[in-house]
């Protein structure tokens, strides 16, 4: 059991480190919404860490964590349906490629 707040900070900087080196460098779309849900972890991961060491009532940081799980669930539903819609247009989810979505 962990029993002190840096471990779970640093657990939280090495997985949003990771989830931003993913959205600045990977050309997939798949893999940049992949790193965005990373990031989102990350925070949950700190509001879970500041509830338990910090927080004066436990519910407050439960409460921003299911919050980050709502946004976590909608991002991904509606940035899997931009990418299915990019694909059928351009045949390809490279973002280099989706640079222009006119058509």
């Amino acid at each position: 059991m962990i029993n002190n707040i840096e471990t779970y900070l640093y657990i939280a900087v090495f997985l949003f480190a990771i989830g931003l080196y993913g959205v600045l460098a990977r050309r997939s779309l798949i893999a940049v919404l992949i790193s965005v849900e990373l990031m989102l972890n990350a925070a949950m991961i700190n509001f879970m860490a500041f509830n338990r060491f910090l927080a004066p009532h436990p519910a407050v940081g439960q409460i921003c964590a299911l919050f980050i799980m709502a946004v976590a669930a909608a991002e991904a539903a509606i940035g899997l349906s931009i990418i299915v819609a990019i694909y059928r247009k351009m045949k390809t989810i490279n973002v280099e490629h989706a640079t222009e979505l006119r058509g």
